[in-house]
């Protein structure tokens, strides 16, 4: 090998993608990290309730799978000290694949609802690892303009993974249940279909990924922990903390515990004060519409923050994020049959919450800011999972003690601690604000 080959083969190990070979991995990626996700949160929720589990047992051991993205920040520093972040990837995959299998296998079982509660734990702790892993390993293949101009990208097929899993999944369940009739075999199909999928993306994975020469393990435990310890103190240490806390925690209590009770909702029979929707309409209405709804809310939100800035914009967010809980309210006592009314209503609430998320992101990245911002900003989303699990897990058990309709209307009663924090709280005028 001559020196100038040397030379070469030395600069590919450690540059980062070069553009084709970015758009080769970045979307797989995006994709594998969001399946996972939307499943333990949302598509189990579905699940259940089409196997008859109780409202208020979905809400709450449902919400338990939050857990793993709360204490996430807690372990994410030793991801580093064990083999490599590509490493870690493609064995998640492997493993989040074959318990998508275990779920399917599991199913049938007498005692499935515990059985499969564990596996879905094990998959939210899987999910929340892989997390760790692919965002680190999105900074060590991209240079730094690089992870500035695919962060979009990443984003929409995050949002792509979302819409497959509560759109095409939830209608293809519901297609099998009324082909074969038996609701078990349909949603045993589904996880054997995404447990192909995810075995298929760690050997893509095994293929497309770059070897960032950056990507090796590396730091000793006790200092790790040392360091994790002053990191976290310097965050608790911040100014108006327990008010950004409070912030945190509340913005969104009212949405955390609607986006538990909203699929069972749609699912169950008018006489239980439900809407009474095939499971294939909610794959479409609440899966693909409020998906999409969403999606533009952010989009809208995120453009809004960029010319006016977050202090002008955090108090319409406020409201959007909490006012359309109203169309919930006038569904349950009217119990509309037409479909294009109902996709219209879930349209609007979703869109609502997507464009009033977005201040509570633009939040956290201010709250974060300074030194140590990475690792601070993962402490904010430990938070946020937090914001949604334990509102969840009460969620079930105020809707069968109030019913639907009354439930929905405590849902915008709920709005209220989100607007004293939003008045409590403090936001520099120029953040966010595109400078001039």
């Amino acid at each position: 090998m001559t020196s100038e080959t040397a030379a070469a083969v030395k600069k590919s190990e450690v540059s980062p993608s070069a553009p084709i070979g970015v758009w080769r991995w970045i979307p797989s990626l995006y994709f594998s990290q969001g399946i996972p996700y939307v499943v333990v949160m949302t598509l189990s929720v579905i699940m259940y309730k089409n196997l008859d589990i109780s409202n208020s047992d979905i809400a709450l051991y449902t919400s338990w799978l939050y857990l793993p993205f709360v204490i996430k920040p807690f372990w994410s520093p030793f991801v580093d000290m064990f083999k490599t972040k590509r490493f870690w990837i493609i064995t998640l995959e492997l493993v989040i694949g074959a318990l998508f299998g275990l779920v399917a296998l599991t199913i049938p079982m007498p005692g499935f609802f515990q059985a499969t509660l564990l596996v879905f734990w094990l998959l939210a702790f899987s999910a929340a690892t892989h997390d760790i892993s692919s965002d680190g390993f999105y900074m060590l293949g991209l240079e730094q303009h690089q992870q500035a101009a695919f962060v979009g990208v990443r984003s929409m097929f995050f949002r792509m993974a979302m819409l497959y899993g509560q759109g095409a999944l939830v209608y293809l369940a519901g297609s099998l249940r009324d082909l074969t009739g038996d609701v078990k075999f349909a949603w045993i199909v589904v996880f054997g279909v995404l447990a192909m999928k995810f075995i298929s993306l760690a050997v893509y994975h095994k293929w497309a990924l770059p070897r960032p020469a950056s990507d090796t393990a590396h730091g000793d435990p006790n200092q790790v922990v040392a360091t994790f310890f002053t990191i976290f103190g310097k965050f608790i240490k911040k100014k108006n903390i327990l008010l950004t806390i409070a912030f945190l925690l509340l913005y969104r209590f009212g949405e955390a515990q609607l986006v538990k009770m909203a699929p069972p909702f749609l699912l169950d029979s008018v006489d239980k004060g439900g809407l009474g929707l095939s499971t294939q309409a909610v794959g479409i209405v609440y899966g693909t519409m409020g998906m999409i709804a969403l999606t533009i809310g952010g989009l809208a939100g995120g453009a809004l923050i960029s010319r006016f800035g977050l202090k002008r914009m955090l108090w319409p967010m406020a409201l959007a994020i909490n006012v359309p809980h109203l169309v919930y309210v006038y569904l349950a006592f009217v119990q509309p049959q037409n479909i294009y009314l109902i996709g219209a209503a879930v349209a609007i609430e979703q869109m609502g919450y997507g464009f009033g998320f977005t201040a509570y992101v633009l939040y956290m990245i201010m709250i974060a800011d300074g030194e140590h911002k990475t690792a601070h900003y993962a402490i904010c989303t430990g938070f946020m999972a937090l914001s949604m699990m334990l509102p969840g897990m009460i969620s079930g058990r105020l809707q069968e003690y109030l019913g639907y309709a009354h439930f929905f209307v405590w849902i915008c009663i709920a709005a209220v601690p989100t607007f004293v924090v939003t008045a409590l709280i403090k936001v520099d005028p120029a953040f966010g604000k595109k400078a001039e």
